[in-house]
């Protein structure tokens, strides 16, 4: 069915739109909560949860065949992100931001080109199930009870896991010669 849903808005089909908002809105809502950390009103919540599915539909061309979920995750995540930003005077950086004609360093750019590499890779040799716990927290957003609950993991032990793989992430960052 998410193969159907992700070809169906692909084609800017409206009824693949209505399955799909009926299908992911409480996910996307629990990701705004989750995000926000409880701080959005329900009417915000509400707002960015209908930004999301704009989001979605005015991007459906993007949507791949089995990434529906994750890709609404990563939507209602930076709208979550931007909704904040706007309500506070600290200016998160958004990618929709990001002007490549902007004199940027390259220094800079490249440095962050690697970490993204290595740290890909890094997560790349972390044992399961502490990556997918790692890709579900941090890609996905679940919180520690969706993720021990999915798992049939206890949530201290998934607290656990994370904060030992991310000293492991951190150790491994610092043994390649990154400062952090």
């Amino acid at each position: 069915m998410k193969d159907r849903l992700a070809q169906g808005l692909r084609k800017h089909d409206e009824k693949a739109l209505e399955k799909t908002i009926e299908q992911y809105s409480r996910l996307a809502a629990s990701v705004v909560y989750s995000v926000s950390k409880g701080s959005l009103t329900k009417e915000d919540i509400e707002e960015v949860v209908s930004d999301v599915f704009v989001t979605l539909w005015n991007n459906a061309d993007k949507v791949l065949d089995g990434r529906l979920k994750g890709y609404i995750c990563t939507i209602a995540r930076t709208r979550t992100l931007n909704k904040l930003s706007a309500e506070s005077s600290i200016p998160i950086l958004n990618i929709d931001d990001y002007d490549p004609e902007d004199n940027f360093s390259i220094a800079d750019e490249t440095e962050k080109k690697d970490i993204h590499r290595e740290l890909h890779e890094i997560i790349k040799e972390i044992a399961m199930p502490d990556r997918e716990i790692l890709i579900r927290y941090y890609f996905h957003c679940q919180t520690v009870s969706q993720i021990g609950e999915e798992m049939g993991i206890k949530i201290g032990t998934v607290k656990t896991k994370l904060r030992r793989t991310r000293e492991k992430i951190k150790a491994k960052l610092i043994e390649r010669s990154y400062t952090i």
